[in-house]
């Protein structure tokens, strides 16, 4: 099963995609494209960069135990499975 994109169907993007190619022009699409690609990388590396600087300081710092936050997130995805298990149980019989 596809988890739904901010809950918009094919439909709807077919139609926004129409919607686009109208009010920009088909000639347009891959620069704008392109450009949203790069702002999104830029975004992603920023955003990567800055995780990573705060998890290099807290641990320099002694201030997070790097074992216990992993720990804590293989219980979190465990959590989510089994919750995921039983939604999964409860939509087949609904």
């Amino acid at each position: 099963m596809y988890p739904k994109l901010l809950f918009i169907g094919g439909t709807e993007i077919v139609f926004i995609l129409f919607i686009v190619v109208l009010v920009f022009g088909a000639d347009k699409l891959p620069e704008i494209a392109r450009g949203l690609g790069k702002g999104m990388r830029t975004l992603r590396d920023a955003t990567n960069d800055i995780k990573h600087e705060v998890t290099k300081s807290a641990q320099e710092s002694n201030i997070v135990d790097v074992d216990a936050a992993k720990e804590i997130q293989q219980e979190i995805n465990k959590v989510k499975d089994d919750l995921e298990d039983f939604t999964g149980s409860v939509k087949r019989e609904m």
